[in-house]
């Protein structure tokens, strides 16, 4: 006597769902790197405000490692689909596009792939100089008067490297690059966009990329400025 199987059909994930993901993976990284401008730009308030942000977050210890891994996650299944969905293009369009129609594409459009990997090694570079200390394991040790993690002395040292804070820079401006043709396209993966909002939704996304670079490129430049400085102007 046959059998049947009851287990549902596995579904091949297709190009449309595949950038649904990437949409929806794209916003979470967005949303976190515009709350970690916001929190880095205590800097400019001083060491008292910069220290007891930190201290926040680390006082709720499952919260900050339950949203690092998350945003590991996110940024892995981002970059993968990226790569899967290169590959899906490049199998069906075995002959490239023209120039006549490859011009209308914008430089931010085309570079999609680099800026994101260059991004990636900008991330684990960040992790392991700031958050793992590689390299620094000082920067650990570091206690502000009230005994907690010296955050704003850290950051000040650390951008006064002057490859350092140039390595930031550069890829906050790569950042902004992705940025700018990134926010539309979640719109439209996601289909919520129309001819008569996709301009200002563009727009939009412009105006958020150059916010959000010229926002993180200020704190070097004010280090190497000396418009930070640690206390006592040192």
């Amino acid at each position: 006597m046959a059998t049947t199987s009851l287990a549902a059909p596995t579904r091949p994930l297709t190009s449309i769902g595949a950038k649904s993901i990437m949409a929806v993976t794209g916003a979470g990284l967005t949303g976190f790197v515009v709350a970690h401008m916001l929190g880095n730009l205590q800097i400019f308030l001083g060491p008292e405000h910069l220290n007891a942000y930190a201290a926040q977050l680390k006082a709720l210890p499952e919260l900050l490692w339950t949203a690092r891994i998350g945003l590991l996650v996110f940024f892995i299944v981002h970059i993968v689909l990226a790569f899967w969905l290169t590959t899906q293009n490049s199998a069906a369009r075995p002959i490239p596009y023209v120039f006549q129609a490859t011009r209308q594409a914008t430089v931010a459009s085309r570079t999609m792939m680099y800026s994101g990997l260059l991004l990636l090694a900008f991330v684990i570079f960040h992790l392991a100089h700031y958050t793992f200390g590689i390299g620094h394991p000082e920067y650990l040790e570091f206690k502000d008067p009230k005994e907690r993690h010296d955050v704003y002395r850290m950051t000040v040292e650390g951008f006064r490297v002057w490859w350092v804070s140039l390595a930031y820079m550069v890829s906050m401006l790569f950042l902004g690059l992705h940025l700018s043709h990134g926010i539309a396209s979640t719109f439209q993966s996601l289909g919520v966009t129309n001819p008569r909002w996709q301009p200002w939704i563009e727009r939009g996304g412009l105006a958020l990329a150059v916010i959000l670079t010229a926002g993180n490129i200020a704190m070097p430049l004010a280090v190497l400025s000396r418009l930070v400085t640690l206390p006592g102007g040192n």
